[in-house]
């Protein structure tokens, strides 16, 4: 069986995820099309990631993807998380993981509607549903404080697990929106504060097409392994949420080749995608929490050093911001109040290594400008360089 060692797949992840500066983009597009999706639960980090991978970094490029020519959407898909994806992708996505999750989004918020004892069903979520896209559309954009101003229904309450320690009682503005959202009627616009905000206004938006979950399924596929092959189907199944069947089938149907890993399991790789990538110049790289390029497997042992977990990792999986040599993580950076980009090495990589991190850390600084950056998901070392 033919091996790729881990070497192989660090030279690939800097190469295919744009990291060395001889392969970054020239578009927001180019960069979430590399890595086929961005994180997007946290504002920021579509921000970070894309212009850690742009050759003339800056949020106006960002924006202009997001909320003029409208060629990068948000959808609530893999592993019910929010990502952010080209229009070219999201189809894919849509038929392949944001249906599933938007159906249990439903079943869900009808459930404990219901659950309510208040009269609340189907037809009083669809009249709900109904108003809050008319007023939408004759506002073209609104928060969803505007659109429970003009919408009475969504001003309704309900009690959650009623008769349980768990009762709690939740407006039900914000599910609604979630659920419109999720079916792709309506679409984050641009939000009230800064671009490190989330706090978005909506505007209404056209569902996708229908389309085959099993081709979709596939085409997903076959975009994962180009960008994070060679990897284990694990991996796929971690990153995609789909069932075993699933994957496997997916995995099938585009023909991937099997790999022997350095760790011995049998990775895949996209069809006649063995040859070597050509190693590219020494780089570095400050990539943001929820980062693809930490988050893309399940087993991230190949760039991922074990003990760097604790420092990194908060206490439900999520990675923080990372610094990055040559396609291993070495260390953590932050923000401080001040504005300064601070970081800290927990792997020794030489005065060589440290130059070129010091000079992204400048590059950085440079774009981000007067904007304050504090993740959602805070971590240890995070924490403790922003203090």
């Amino acid at each position: 069986m033919h091996r790729i060692d881990d070497e192989q797949r660090r030279i690939r992840l800097g190469r295919r995820h744009l990291l060395a500066p001889s392969a970054h983009a020239g578009s927001a597009v180019a960069v979430a099309d590399a890595v086929v999706a961005l994180h997007a639960t946290d504002a920021a980090t579509v921000y970070l990631s894309v212009c850690a991978r742009l050759a003339d970094p800056g949020v106006a490029p960002v924006e202009r993807a997001l909320y003029e020519d409208v060629s990068l959407v948000r959808l609530l898909s893999m592993r019910n998380t929010l990502f952010t994806m080209s229009t070219a992708v999201a189809p894919a996505v849509d038929a392949s993981n944001a249906r599933t999750v938007a159906t249990k989004e439903r079943r869900k918020l009808l459930k404990h509607l219901r659950e309510d004892g208040n009269g609340l069903d189907e037809r009083w979520l669809a009249d709900t549903e109904r108003l809050t896209l008319a007023a939408l559309t004759a506002r073209g954009r609104a928060t969803g404080s505007e659109l429970s101003a003009a919408v009475p229904a969504l001003r309704t309450k309900i009690t959650l697990f009623p008769g349980t320690k768990q009762e709690a009682v939740q407006g039900v503005a914000s599910r609604v929106i979630r659920v419109l959202a999720a079916d792709g009627h309506i679409r984050r616009d641009r939000p009230r504060g800064s671009w490190t905000s989330s706090q978005f206004r909506w505007a209404a938006a056209q569902a996708w097409p229908p389309s085959d979950p099993a081709r979709a399924r596939a085409e997903v596929a076959l975009r994962w392994l180009r960008s994070y092959g060679p990897a284990t189907e694990t991996d796929l199944k971690w990153w995609t949420g789909w069932g075993v069947g699933e994957t496997r089938a997916a995995l099938a149907s585009v023909g991937a080749e099997e790999v022997l890993l350095d760790s011995g399991a049998i990775g895949r790789v996209a069809p006649e995608d063995l040859a070597p990538d050509l190693s590219p110049e020494p780089w570095a790289a400050l990539l943001p929490g929820l980062d693809p390029s930490a988050m893309g497997w399940a087993d991230r042992g190949f760039h991922l050093p074990a003990d760097h977990r604790t420092a990194l990792f908060d206490r439900a999986g999520n990675i923080g911001p990372t610094v990055w040599w040559n396609g291993g993580v070495v260390g953590g950076w932050a923000q401080r109040g001040d504005g300064e980009v601070v970081w800290r090495l927990l792997s020794d990589v030489g005065r060589e290594a440290s130059g070129f991190i010091e000079a992204e850390a400048a590059r950085l600084s440079a774009w981000v400008g007067t904007a304050r950056i504090t993740p959602r998901f805070r971590t240890p070392l995070e924490r403790e360089l922003a203090a």
